[in-house]
């Protein structure tokens, strides 16, 4: 998919000047962005586990000794047991439209590994680039951390639970943190998922029926868990009529935010479903966005 985004971004640059002076804004962006980033770096492996490689893509604006930028490590959905790093890859482009650099990461999915996987996975992901922010020209002090669904609530696990070393099996090295949280309707409190009214097959496979029991591994994936003090700015998007994750998630995650006096936003997308935004809606989140983390310094 990915080769097939350059080669259209590619053809535009063949177009002839009258052509190119009819084409929309948005073909024109196209093209400024491609001659900002030209190629990715892809398929970079982060980690070696269980005999998989688990890689990521870096994409980063094509300039001579480039200083360090804003970075955003993007985590794609799919309920932990589907998606890739390439599906997602447009998700990516309003923020190289600003000029960031962006790290974008795959995973173990359920049918690879069960939780915790993909939470050690993102943690360690978030180290590499930590460790490769040099080569990368990476700001160590501005990495933001964002996903969607279950690469929302991978993003906010990422990025809550720095201090809890339970992760840390795969991958022990530098302490990991970020300048902020960019959450799309993640999954907050993933017991939730599991029995009741929100009970969803995606939450039972990822931690596995027979594992139901044990409460202490499902407090130990859910973001609600390392609501405190000190955390980093936290910002959530979500439809007020999700049908797979629960607006509620994001209601509860926010208000524990708020009373712990972390720095956090909660943008509603009114009749908005699980990620499927008008036009409109998805321009005023990512306005939101942006100017939440420029009132943060980043």
């Amino acid at each position: 998919m990915l080769k097939k985004i350059i080669f259209s971004i590619i053809c535009l640059l063949c177009l002839s000047n009258s052509t190119l002076a009819q084409i929309s804004k948005a073909g024109k962006w196209a093209i400024e962005a491609y001659s900002a980033y030209g190629f990715i770096e892809p398929n970079i492996t982060y980690q070696k586990v269980d005999g998989l490689e688990m890689k990521l893509d870096v994409y980063r604006p094509k300039v001579k000794n480039p200083k360090p930028l804003p970075t955003l490590i993007f985590i794609h959905g799919g309920g932990w047991r589907a998606g890739t790093k390439e599906s997602y890859s447009l998700r990516v482009l309003p923020w190289l439209e600003k000029g960031w650099n962006v790290v974008n990461v795959e995973y173990r999915v359920t049918s690879q590994a069960k939780a915790p996987a993909a939470v050690e996975d993102c943690r360690c992901a978030l180290r590499w680039v930590i460790e490769n922010a040099e080569k990368y020209s990476f700001d160590k002090e501005k990495i933001v951390v964002s996903g969607q669904s279950a690469g929302g609530h991978l993003a906010l696990m990422t990025g809550m639970a720095a201090k809890e070393t339970a992760f840390d099996t795969n991958c022990k090295g530098v302490e990991t943190k970020v300048a902020a949280i960019v959450n799309w309707f993640g999954i907050t409190d993933v017991g939730d998922l599991l029995q009741g009214k929100n009970k969803t097959e995606f939450a039972s496979n990822w931690i596995s029926k027979e594992r139901f029991d044990q409460l202490d591994l499902i407090k130990l994936v859910s973001p609600l868990t390392y609501i405190q003090a000190g955390l980093p700015p936290i910002i959530t998007i979500h439809g007020d009529a999700d049908p797979l994750v629960p607006y509620s998630h994001a209601v509860r995650l926010h208000e524990g935010l708020e009373k712990a006096k972390v720095p956090s936003q909660l943008f509603t997308v009114k009749k908005g479903d699980h990620g499927d935004f008008s036009v409109k809606d998805s321009i005023e989140a990512y306005k939101a966005i942006f100017k939440f983390l420029k009132k943060h310094g980043i």
